[in-house]
């Protein structure tokens, strides 16, 4: 160590600084049983005061081990969860003092497939697990043998609520529906009638926005006409052909939320029955083809969801938890960012290019 550079405060400076044996401090600050509340409280303080930062690297040599997480996402839609990923991987990549094992798992999309590989990954023994819970029901007691194994498992980019999950973190969902039915509101002219096109009800994020766009336009614009929601399951074809199906009803719908990222089969289809620029439409998440639509003012705005830093935010969840002992908020839930025309040159550069149309 450099001269003029004094040593980060330990275990045992704290104990020398509060006259206390290294074994008390040591188990109030992992955690551990057998230390009264008001001397673990004093402990902490005085740790936090004096800037103490535990030691991975000597922590790591002590469990001679590394940390191995698996993560279990969808493959479609790409545009969203390739950057969740990317957000999982810079966030492993910060951590010092211990190596990180990533392995990831994918399956067709959400709520599609996921229990079949996590069954067929049963044998693999994670220190944590982070997924995305397309179907919580169906996978509630997976999730309840990996809390029996001890695995930490959090939730990202939706929810399992009822699950042993130690934390989760997504988008706020009731604000992205309750902030899409307020912009529709606004734009459309007189009384009429909005759709919103989603995935599947029984997903958590995608049942939440639905709720919130419903209780918004209740309570800000009872004079619209909220339709029953088309369900899509993400399927581009199925987004397609429903949205079509949809432009034949009268009165036609004059506006239209795509509450997941599953918008371009949307627009492709408006496109061909004539109706773009006719009908305003709030989408989600920001890709390289819906960049256009927004520039022409075809889509009114999109609200996204942020997949890198909810990535991020999942895999320091569960460092938190490992290699500090500390509980993370349950759940952690992040703003929107609407994006519209005026504000698209503030985005990010490149942002993801969505290759997931189907013909």
């Amino acid at each position: 160590m450099s001269r003029g550079i004094s040593k980060p405060p330990g275990i045992k400076e704290i104990a020398f600084a509060l006259s206390l044996s290294i074994g008390t401090v040591d188990r109030a600050l992992h955690g551990r049983a057998g230390i009264n509340a008001a001397t673990k409280a004093r402990i902490l303080e005085a740790a936090a005061a004096m800037e103490y930062r535990p030691n991975l690297a000597a922590r790591q040599l002590k469990l001679n081990r590394h940390l191995q997480v698996g993560i279990y996402l969808p493959q479609h839609i790409r545009s969203f969860f390739e950057p969740l990923r990317e957000g999982i991987r810079a966030a492993a990549a910060a951590v010092h003092g211990i190596q990180v094992k990533l392995t990831f798992h994918d399956y067709p999309r959400l709520g599609s497939s996921d229990l079949a590989v996590m069954k067929g990954d049963a044998a693999a023994h994670y220190d944590a697990v982070i997924l995305s819970p397309g179907n919580p029901k169906k996978i509630a007691a997976a999730l309840k043998r990996l809390a029996q194994q001890n695995t930490a498992v959090v939730c990202v980019a939706t929810d399992a609520p009822d699950s042993p999950r130690i934390a989760s973190v997504a988008i706020d969902a009731r604000m992205s529906g309750g902030l899409a039915a307020e912009l529709l509101g606004c734009t459309l002219p007189g009384p009429g009638s909005v759709a919103v096109l989603t995935g599947d009800l029984q997903t958590e994020d995608h049942l939440l926005k639905q709720r919130g766009f419903e209780a918004t336009c209740a309570a800000l614009h009872p004079s619209l006409k909220l339709l029953p929601a088309v369900q899509t399951h993400d399927q581009p074809r199925e987004a397609y052909q429903a949205t079509l199906r949809l432009m034949r009803k009268r009165p036609r719908p004059g506006g239209l939320y795509v509450s997941t990222a599953n918008s371009l089969p949307v627009l492709e289809a408006l496109r061909e029955a004539g109706l773009l620029g006719k009908i305003q439409i709030v989408t989600t998440d920001l890709y390289g083809e819906l960049v256009p639509f927004l520039r022409s003012g075809d889509v009114l705005a999109t609200l996204d969801q942020r997949p890198f830093m909810q990535g991020k935010a999942a895999f320091e969840a569960v460092a938190a938890f490992l290699l500090r002992a500390e509980t993370p908020p349950a759940p952690t839930r992040l703003a929107p960012h609407i994006i519209m025309r005026s504000n698209l040159p503030l985005s990010r550069d490149e942002p993801t290019m969505h290759d997931d149309f189907e013909s």
